[in-house]
């Protein structure tokens, strides 16, 4: 990647939070360098702001299992039924390392106090028009480490099946193109590429 030849200068005009609830949305009028060296003209760009999330792909190496959870998500009810079978995952509170917060989720969404994290990637989800990121770990689990019914927060309005899914299920599953969620796509891929966990 020839990161010598990027363009690096941006000039902001303008930026204003234009919507602010759950989320935001950022409008900003700006120009930037060029890869032929000269400014673009004066564009306008929007950014949806929602912070940044985290995810992991567990696995269970003595049932030889990933762990995975259902759940409902409005914005897939627009191509689907609603329910969508996914890595867990959650949302970094202000100033939280995405480990801890990982570790969090795990056990709300699980029952399950993982050990040890390997960090996997970290990756924007949409670049066009968010600045979400989401940081990628993977861990494994024996039936020991299950302390909790798991299930997600009663507080935040959660309503999550857990899955324990055979690993050749799951690759028959990837292999179908059953998945649809971008961060399970990237983790089981690279599950699947390092190789069977034993």
């Amino acid at each position: 990647m020839h990161k010598e030849n990027r363009p690096k200068t941006v000039h902001i005009d303008s930026k204003e939070t234009v919507y602010d609830d759950f989320f935001q949305i950022e409008e900003a009028h700006l120009r930037h360098e060029q890869f032929d060296g000269t400014m673009s003209e004066t564009v306008r760009r929007l950014s949806f702001e929602r912070g940044d999330g985290v995810a992991a792909l567990v696995v269970n190496v003595e049932a030889q299992t990933v762990l995975m959870v259902e759940q409902f998500r409005y914005p897939t009810l627009k191509h689907g039924d609603g329910w969508i079978v996914e890595v867990i995952a959650g949302m970094l509170e202000p100033d939280e390392a995405p480990e801890t917060c990982i570790r969090r989720e795990i056990l709300e969404e699980t029952g399950y106090r993982v050990r040890a994290l390997r960090h996997v990637s970290t990756f924007y989800t949409s670049p066009g028009g968010t600045s979400e990121r989401i940081f990628l770990f993977y861990g494994e689990v024996t039936d020991a480490q299950k302390i909790a019914q798991g299930g997600g927060s009663a507080h935040e309005g959660e309503d999550i099946r857990v899955l324990e899914i055979p690993l050749i299920e799951v690759w028959d599953a990837l292999d179908a193109g059953r998945f649809q969620d971008a961060k399970t796509l990237i983790a089981l891929m690279w599950l699947r590429d390092r190789g069977t966990p034993t």
